[in-house]
């Protein structure tokens, strides 16, 4: 399709649109589309050939021309959409004061975050002694304290030492992102190896020693093992073999247990957090611990039943957690049961063994 322009000789030339003869015998819709796309054209977009006549103009480029035009025509209402939406907004923000009130009450809250120099690290050291099932309770743990340390209004330096093994394959297949952690010290060497010995702190339930107060200048270890209760003791071996303080915290002072005081390691973190925030050690241990633990003030339980066995708080991770660890307690619990169980099956089979004697010329049924 070509288009012919001509030019009158009398006043200021025009370009004119004029149709072939082929272009007439188009119907009128397309004629008047082409016609007034090209009103709209300057002279100077065209490409002009040597004789000095406009080239003809492809579907192509008329479609682009057409686009071209109708986004020009829309630019008002497009402004006035942009307008209309951010009074919109606005008004959403206004009727939902309260909600704004408590974001910025959240925001002036995480302002107010101040860094505790204490120390707090997880020793992965014991991987060799669980098996993968107990490594994956170890890292939902970590995961735990992870998460706490960053919510908190004093949250400690954080460390994970001798970072390897399963726990590392684990936590490299089922999260990833770990690698991406904030505020945190992954560390393969041994903490030995990271901190000053003469600031280590290591917590476990067999030190003589009870932390009355938390010395932020030191660096507290918590034991990463999850065996329930199948290597007593052994936090407490490796603090006096490496020549290290040792200490318990002070949960019998303050609270009373129906059974084994056994912590997780999440448990631990979480408690020493929150001494941290509300310098408290009895409040801490109660906002901290689950229900299911039983727990009471101490000076609270009496009429209560004596315990006969004695009670220990494990801080060497123990295999108690919030998720899907089992109670060092259950375990006791049920092993006892059974046992009453088994002692009354004996017996009701001796009496049965009694009655049933064959007599004299007989035979038993």
């Amino acid at each position: 399709m070509r288009n012919n322009m001509s030019s009158e000789t009398e006043g200021n030339t025009q370009p004119l649109v004029t149709m072939s003869p082929e272009e007439k015998l188009s119907d009128d819709k397309k004629e008047c589309e082409e016609t007034s796309v090209l009103e709209d054209v300057e002279v100077t977009e065209l490409n002009w050939d040597q004789t000095g006549q406009p080239e003809s103009i492809s579907k192509r480029q008329m479609k682009k021309l057409m686009r071209h035009k109708q986004w020009e025509e829309q630019r008002d209402l497009r402004k006035q959409k942009r307008k209309e939406k951010k009074i919109k907004r606005k008004l959403e923000r206004l009727t939902q004061g309260e909600e704004g009130a408590d974001c910025s009450a959240k925001k002036r809250i995480r302002k107010e975050v101040v860094h505790s120099r204490a120390r707090l690290v997880i020793d992965c050291s014991f991987d060799s002694l669980m098996v993968l099932k107990d490594v994956k309770k170890l890292h939902k743990q970590i995961q735990r304290c992870y998460a706490e340390n960053r919510r908190a209004l004093h949250p400690v330096q954080f460390f994970l030492t001798s970072h390897g093994g399963q726990l590392k394959q684990n936590m490299d297949e089922n999260d990833k992102g770990w690698v991406n952690w904030k505020d945190i010290h992954v560390k393969s060497e041994h903490y030995n190896d990271v901190l000053k010995k003469d600031e280590l702190v290591y917590l476990t339930s067999d030190s003589p020693n009870v932390l009355n107060e938390l010395d932020e200048t030191k660096a507290y270890i918590i034991g990463g093992l999850v065996d329930h209760n199948h290597h007593k003791g052994i936090t407490y071996q490796r603090a006096t073999e490496l020549g290290i303080e040792h200490a318990q915290l002070p949960l019998g002072n303050f609270v009373k247990m129906n059974s084994r005081k056994v912590l997780a390691v999440n448990h631990v973190f979480e408690i020493i957090l929150a001494y941290l925030e509300k310098r408290d050690w009895k409040e801490a241990f109660f906002t901290i611990l689950p229900q299911r633990k039983g727990a009471v003030p101490v000076g609270q339980e009496e009429g209560t039943p004596e315990v006969t066995k004695p009670e220990k708080e494990v801080t060497d991770g123990g295999q108690d957690s919030d998720s899907d660890s089992e109670t060092g307690e259950t375990i006791e619990q049920n092993t006892a049961v059974q046992d009453e169980h088994i002692h009354k099956d004996k017996k009701d089979l001796g009496a049965r063994d009694n009655s049933n004697e064959p007599t004299e010329g007989g035979n038993s049924t």
